[in-house]
């Protein structure tokens, strides 16, 4: 397969505005996460931006970037357009969908969920998972839970399903990680499909996948890798660069 890395930015995130371009030790964040991408190795890297500073500072770092509709109702819709700018001959057949707010993720976890597809031909659409932080992930509603039909520990295993809620049982869940490897054609059907119900019931993009009848199929990694939403995700990315930097030095 021919894989491509699209990374979905835009400046209004409803809880951090400006997100993309936060300082984080000195780095725009968006620019941490394209260095990420390309260490992953898997294929060009592009940002897919909704606005013209974004692609400013990418093109400025030496990146890729592509300017797309504001107004593009989410970052599936957004990589799509950037990938028909980009390619518009088709000669990607894998796209992966990089958050911009995964500023640490580690280059083999991307690697992961490109490698996904061409072991499992069933595949629509990789995905990752980790295992729960700790217990307190059970009941956090912003935790992703995802629900697999075999033990994820082989490491691939099929999505039956994703939610926001406290799973029966006391096991151990799995974390969702929003990084996404779509075939082409997947990611085609997948934005020319309207929200589906569960998709708005829950605040999950990747059900209406699941209600299209698409495929996901999951590969496991260690540690889910950090996210930034909100102020204190900020602060405490922040602290987290100053770390590395004191560990290099």
């Amino acid at each position: 397969m021919s894989p491509i890395v699209l990374i979905p930015a835009r400046m209004a995130a409803q809880r951090l505005p400006g997100k993309p371009l936060a300082d984080i030790g000195g780095v725009a964040m968006i620019v941490r996460v394209l260095r990420c991408a390309q260490a992953a190795g898997v294929g060009p890297v592009a940002v897919a931006a909704g606005d013209a500073e974004i692609v400013e500072v990418v093109r400025r770092a030496g990146g890729e970037a592509v300017l797309t509709d504001p107004a593009l109702p989410s970052g599936s819709d957004r990589i799509l357009a950037a990938l028909n700018q980009l390619d518009p001959g088709g000669r990607h057949d894998l796209v992966i969908n990089l958050q911009g707010d995964m500023p640490f993720t580690p280059p083999q976890v991307i690697a992961a969920c490109a490698g996904l597809p061409p072991r499992q031909p069933a595949c629509d659409i990789a995905t990752c998972v980790a295992p729960e932080a700790g217990v307190a992930d059970r009941t956090n509603p912003d935790v992703v839970k995802a629900v697999l039909a075999t033990d994820a520990g082989g490491p691939d295993s099929r999505a039956l399903y994703f939610t926001r809620s406290t799973l029966y049982g006391e096991e151990p869940i799995w974390r969702h990680i929003g990084i996404y490897a779509f075939r082409r054609e997947a990611l085609m059907r997948f934005t020319a499909a309207a929200p589906s119900p569960l998709e708005k019931r829950e605040r999950l993009e990747q059900l209406r996948a699941l209600e299209l009848g698409l495929s996901i199929w999951t590969t496991a990694t260690p540690i889910a890798p950090f996210e930034v939403n909100n102020p204190a995700d900020l602060a405490a990315a922040r602290a987290h660069a100053e770390h590395l930097r004191g560990d290099r030095s």
